[in-house]
């Protein structure tokens, strides 16, 4: 037979909600928009993000969470599983962000992993690529805006991004050569 709650634990799970409520306030509004909801909570996380005054906007995220309290626990797993998938979403990007900084890098620094690169995404227009690579390298040893160097970062993209789309699975980790 379960024992009721303490009076800590109550409070440990209230404040716990009114962190979960501050998360989803947090939130950009599409990705809001597809946390599963209440009608009630929606209401009051929006209310909330129109509060601009400090002890306003604290009010009503304590009403947010006085709003979760009343949710069913599979309501509250619902929203807690959809921000556990935005950070794993965010987490995927960042990592995708980080295989483009990295093959930037060795593009820049090596004629060797242009081939490589080649290699690998062959749908490439080589001579742009080679074009936007050496003028990236002399704006780079002029101290010049870095133009090129963005231009770089989106032509990897937009090449990964190809690559994705026509093979359907994630491209494979670039590894410098000693």
């Amino acid at each position: 037979m379960d024992e009721p709650k303490s009076k800590s634990q109550k409070k440990r799970d209230m404040t716990a909600l009114q962190a979960l409520g501050a998360e989803l306030e947090a939130l950009a509004k599409d990705r809001l928009a597809r946390v599963p909801m209440p009608e009630a909570l929606a209401d009051a996380i929006h209310e909330a993000r129109r509060t601009t005054s400090h002890e306003g906007k604290r009010r009503q995220m304590q009403f947010v969470g006085k709003v979760m309290r009343g949710l069913e626990d599979d309501e509250v797993e619902a929203i807690r599983a959809a921000l556990e998938g935005f950070k794993g979403t965010s987490k995927a990007e960042t990592a995708r962000m980080h295989l483009i900084e990295r093959w930037r890098e060795l593009l820049l620094a090596d004629d060797d992993a242009l081939t490589r690169f080649l290699g690998e995404h062959p749908g490439v227009d080589v001579q742009t690529l080679r074009n936007i690579i050496r003028s990236a390298r002399r704006e780079k040893e002029q101290a010049k805006p870095p133009r090129y160097f963005r231009e770089l970062f989106q032509a990897i993209k937009t090449a990964l991004e190809a690559k994705d789309s026509a093979a359907g699975e994630q491209p494979p980790t670039p590894e410098p050569e000693a």
